[in-house]
């Protein structure tokens, strides 16, 4: 130990190993392996998922039984005990043991388990001193591994905390929960509003395709309003017109393709479009109704539908990447706010060959993970069958009007998805889903009118993410001046941390107990 060098002489370095009692403890958790554990079990298991920055997240469910736990020697938690996860993310975070219970609990090899023994020490006050970034920086040092960062329990015990007389340290404490208590309420009152944020998108969302945002506009323009009749009739015909001028291109593309001595696939031949099938009585009862102008169709009358690919096994070969063609995946579609712009894969030509790029402009709709999630291409790319490619029939939907539907029905088409581990939908669902169509002047009105709106909604939730990463700033500026020394006023009368450190040094030795500082795992 030594002088913490902030001026106050009643402070000092201590590591953590020092910090323990005799009658503490300082150890990992135990190798309890999947054949060990039990759904019968009576002992939990405490997971690295259980292990917050300052709080315990209690979100395991794995148990093994008592008689498993003592074969295999196993350390019972009790409540109070320090938590520290020696793995990411982030490393070294601590939270106190909260649950009760005598021999109702074990923890995982990569967390350590710190039991002071004394009352000499807050366990509040080392937890805080432990997640404060002055002694993270001091776990950094210590880490080892370049893919998973870990901290061994031997260099955890030599990572020091500055240490304050017992009395400051629960004037700190108190201060920090205090002020932290504070900030726990402006946060709460930011994820409020952004979930209210939420809620007003998809209302507006939700009035928009009922056709109450546009009300107004079809007052003023009831000669341009075709009849659900005739706006039936145009679809069917602008599909035929739609696919006939496909095949026309796809003759031409074969053509090309001879003349250059047949270098790559033939180009696929679009199919011919199903007929018109109408929606049934029992589909149209279960939606709201539509004001004059509108109709219900299926949006595989709208456009053409069809998943990306990848006919290669396995779809991870290394033969398949690396060339000049785009690679997008559902979490690239997710990330993207309404256009995807950067990729992270690449397609050689044989994933080319086994794939299909897509034109710049496609809307992209994700069927597995992340379900209808949607964002157009901003680049000719590739994608797997886990995505929809989306080209609308222009004469008849604009494809933001899709894109901004498919985000206000989002939770209804999430829940076609089957209850499994893996949610998905198949293409099916999608070239199903029933969509509210106007016309292309109407849309228009609707798509300007939605992106304005929920362009500030965005902005709005942009302004509550800043100030949600502000706060946590601010919770490492009060721990900073917390163990700087400048949170608390300092107690000349308050016996130095020393004293009480060479007591816990003295009363190990006579118990015969090492330093954990020199134990290893």
């Amino acid at each position: 130990m030594r002088d913490d060098g902030a001026g106050h002489p009643a402070w000092v370095d201590a590591s953590i190993g020092e910090l323990v009692a005799s009658d503490g403890l300082f150890t990992d958790g135990d190798w309890v392996e999947t054949k060990d554990q039990d759904p019968e079990g009576t002992v939990r298991l405490i997971q690295l998922a259980d292990i917050g920055d300052g709080n315990f997240l209690d979100k395991s469910a794995r148990f093994l039984t008592r008689a498993k736990a003592l074969a295999l020697n196993c350390t019972f938690l009790a409540k109070g005990d320090l938590l520290v996860a020696r793995l990411a993310e982030p490393l070294g975070r601590c939270c106190i043991f909260p649950l009760d219970g005598d021999e109702e609990y074990v923890t995982v090899v990569d967390v350590c388990v710190v039991r002071l023994g004394t009352s000499a020490i807050d366990p509040k006050y080392v937890m805080y001193a432990i997640n404060g970034a002055r002694t993270r920086a001091d776990i950094e040092t210590h880490r080892s591994g370049s893919t998973r960062k870990r901290v061994s329990r031997r260099n955890l015990a030599r990572v020091t905390v500055p240490l304050a007389p017992g009395y400051e340290q629960r004037r700190i404490v108190a201060k920090i929960e205090e002020l932290f208590s504070e900030l726990d309420k402006g946060i709460e009152s930011l994820k409020t509003a952004r979930r209210q944020l939420e809620v007003y998108r998809q209302s507006v969302l939700k009035h928009a395709f009922e056709g109450k945002l546009t009300a107004q506009w079809r007052e003023e323009n009831k000669d341009k309003l075709e009849t659900p009749e005739q706006l039936l009739v145009r679809i069917k015909k602008e599909r035929v017109a739609h696919h006939e001028q496909q095949l026309a291109e796809w003759e031409s593309a074969v053509r090309v393709w001879e003349t250059n001595g047949k270098p790559y696939m033939k180009p696929t031949k679009h199919r011919k479009p199903a007929g018109l099938a109408k929606l049934k009585s029992s589909e149209l009862a279960e939606l709201p109704l539509l004001p004059g102008g509108h109709v219900y169709t299926y949006l595989a009358h709208l456009g053409e539908l069809e998943r990306g690919k990848s006919k290669h096994r396995p779809r991870n070969a290394p033969e398949l990447f690396g060339g000049s063609y785009p690679f997008i995946q559902t979490g690239e579609v997710k990330a993207a706010s309404r256009t995807i712009r950067h990729h992270s894969q690449t397609y050689s030509e044989l994933g080319l060959e086994q794939s299909r790029l897509w034109p710049e402009g496609t809307l992209c709709i994700t069927i597995a993970a992340n379900i209808a999630e949607t964002a157009f291409l901003g680049f000719d790319a590739c994608f797997p069958d886990s995505i929809v490619g989306f080209t609308a029939t222009k004469t008849l939907v604009l494809p933001s009007y899709v894109h901004l539907f498919i985000q206000s029905f989002r939770a209804r088409i999430e829940a076609y998805a089957p209850a499994t581990a893996q949610k998905n939908i198949n293409l099916n669902t999608l070239q199903k889903l029933v969509v509210p169509l106007c016309s292309l002047e109407e849309q228009q009105v609707l798509v300007d009118r939605l992106e304005v709106i929920l362009s500030v909604a965005d902005e709005q939730e942009r302004d509550i993410d800043r100030a949600l990463v502000e706060t946590e700033v601010l919770r490492q500026a009060i721990l900073k001046k917390a163990f700087a020394g400048h949170l608390v006023a300092q107690d000349p009368s308050d016996e130095p941390a020393s004293v009480f450190l060479e007591k816990i040094k003295t009363e190990r030795a006579q118990a015969g107990k090492s330093n954990p500082t020199a134990s290893s795992l």
